[in-house]
This record gives C-alpha cells, structure tokens and sequence, in this order.
C-alpha cells in the first residue's frame, strides 16, 4: 500500500493563520506531514508527501500528482490523507473546537480509513471534542471536496482542530499537541493497512 499525504495550502495562501499569527496552516501542515510520513516509514509502510513546494499547488496538480501513482500502482493500491487546521472565522478568536475528517457523500471506500482516522482521534486526543455526522451511520462528515473528488484513490481529508481557537492553538503548536496529531495519523492510516 502506497500512502500519499497533502499538507493544506501554502505560504502564499491569504488567511489560514492563527489571528495572533503564531500557527500559519501551510508550516503547520508541512511539518505534521513530515512527522506522519516519517512515523509510516518507521512503520514499514510506504509513503510520501505529494507538495513539497511551499507555495499554494493548484487542487488539480495535486489531484494529478495522486492520480499518477494511482494510474502507476493501481488505485485500490493507494490511499491519500489531507492535513489541515480548521478554522470559525475570519481573523477573529472563535469558540469552536474539536477534530474532524471527511470524505466525499455516499458509502465509499474511504469511509473505512476515515473510521479508522476517527478511533485512532479519540485515543490520541482523549479531551477534544470529535466533530462528527453520524446521520449515515459513520463518523465521518461528507463534502464535495476537490481534493477528495478528483482522487481515484481512496480519500479523507482532516481537520486538526481550530487555528482560531486559542487553547486549541496553544495545544496544536505543543511537542505533547504535535505529537498527538502525529500520531493519530499514523495509527488510525497503519490500522487501515491492516484491516485490508
């Protein structure tokens, strides 16, 4: 199994920052995506990041990107994990919290891994809120997600906590918060490989 992890946005991306500008999602991402790749190679497990540009790389390069390993390896070979930070506002500290992923409407075969992804949350972040929609009988909450559309590969994009919540932020930028997103990662991917 071939796993693929996108880091959110990049340097050139308005916005995506805490409102004090301590966490810009684009590092934040980047770094986790280091972390969990590493974590996976550790593992025994194949992987890699699919932007290592710093800049913003078009949703369709990314697709792409993912899609040419695909065409490469098969797609049932492959699955691709989104790194992002979550955000309430514009600018402004907010009051929501809470970790969440997503996959594309209907039952998919990401669903599976997004399951997965949400059991390994809820260990590693046993005091944060897990943001769900459990109207389809899953954890996960679906959107048309261009990323998660245009991927042949199974796909789940996460949303690790609000960069505009302060506690949420001061445990995100946190080696004990760091770790934990690190973590949840790469167990709830490595729990997935297994399950197959």
């Amino acid at each position: 199994m071939k796993v693929l992890i996108d880091n959110g946005h990049g340097e050139n991306t308005a916005g995506k920052r805490s409102p004090d500008g301590k966490l810009r999602e684009y590092l934040y991402a980047r770094e986790i995506a280091d972390m969990v790749v590493y974590g996976l190679k550790k593992a025994g497990i194949d992987a890699e990041r699919i932007v290592r540009e710093t800049i913003d790389v078009p949703l369709s390069e990314r697709c792409k990107r993912v899609n040419e390993v695909c065409k490469e390896l098969g797609a049932s070979n492959v699955i691709l994990v989104s790194i992002h930070c979550n955000a309430a506002g514009n600018g402004e500290w907010m009051q929501a919290r809470g970790w969440e992923a997503y996959t594309t409407p209907g039952k998919t075969k990401s669903d599976a891994l997004a399951e997965c992804l949400y059991t390994a949350a809820e260990k590693n972040l046993p005091n944060m809120k897990m943001r769900k929609d459990l109207s389809d009988g899953d954890n996960d909450k679906e959107a048309n997600f261009y990323i998660l559309k245009h991927t042949k590969c199974p796909a789940v994009l996460t949303e690790n906590l609000f960069q505009d919540n302060k506690e949420d932020v001061d445990f995100l930028l946190s080696s004990k918060g760091k770790q934990a997103i690190t973590k949840l990662h790469v167990d709830g991917i490595t729990d997935y490989i297994k399950s197959l």
